[in-house]
């Protein structure tokens, strides 16, 4: 798979030009830099991957109702695939998947050019996630904190749906702001299109989510 990224990357960025054509020779795809968008997207969307992914078999066991069960296999099966090409992409690009000194978020902040922590933002139609709260483990927008994850581990049946389905479309409108930036600001092509198929899907599940918590009497978080 990471191959045929990599021939996808090398096709879209080398150039078309012909034998003989007179135009310049294709160049060799440009390696993302370190602190570059590209990168650090890859490193904290795989990192806000893995929550959803726990929090999903969390839920599992905490139900027997067939509905959330399915979605919640449908998003860990999901996430975890796109979570291993974002850490793929990184080991082909010869980058560290942990950089000590880098703030979450960091790639954003700079990309736009400003110091304002994007966290909880909502510039996109209302995907903006919760703002982020490192001291409670909520490492960027969206993402449960602690203390969340222990009562979704404790609660059963229709409560653990209705937290778990909060939790979860907090943690989409976080990611969809997320791949909307890399969408944006990402040069890599084939990193562009998974950040677009991301914003697409999560939007679609965020009203499947609104739909299953009306149904069980409740509705997402504010």
């Amino acid at each position: 798979m990471l191959f045929a990224a990599a021939a996808t990357v090398a096709a879209a960025n080398g150039g078309g030009a012909s034998a003989g054509s007179g135009a310049p020779a294709p160049t060799e795809p440009r390696t993302p830099g370190l602190r570059s968008p590209d990168a650090g997207f890859a490193r904290d969307m795989a990192v806000h991957h893995q929550q959803a992914v726990e929090m999903s078999f969390i839920v599992r066991d905490r139900t027997q109702d067939e509905a959330v069960r399915t979605l919640a296999y449908d998003i860990a099966n999901t996430q975890a695939n796109q979570r291993g090409m974002l850490l793929g992409w990184l080991d082909l690009w010869g980058l560290p998947k942990v950089v000590a000194d880098e703030p979450p978020m960091a790639w954003m902040r700079a990309a736009s050019g400003g110091g304002d922590d994007p966290a909880g933002h909502d510039s996109h139609g209302g995907h903006g996630g919760r703002a982020a709260d490192p001291a409670s483990g909520a490492l960027m927008p969206g993402m449960a904190t602690k203390e969340e994850l222990e009562r979704l581990g404790t609660a059963s049946g229709r409560d653990a749906e209705v937290l778990f389905l909060q939790l979860m479309t907090d943690h989409h409108k976080g990611g969809v702001a997320m791949a909307e930036g890399c969408a944006q600001q990402c040069g890599t092509p084939v990193e562009k299109a998974l950040a677009q198929g991301m914003v697409d899907a999560q939007r679609s599940e965020l009203t499947l989510m609104a739909d299953m918590l009306k149904q069980r009497g409740a509705a997402p978080r504010g």
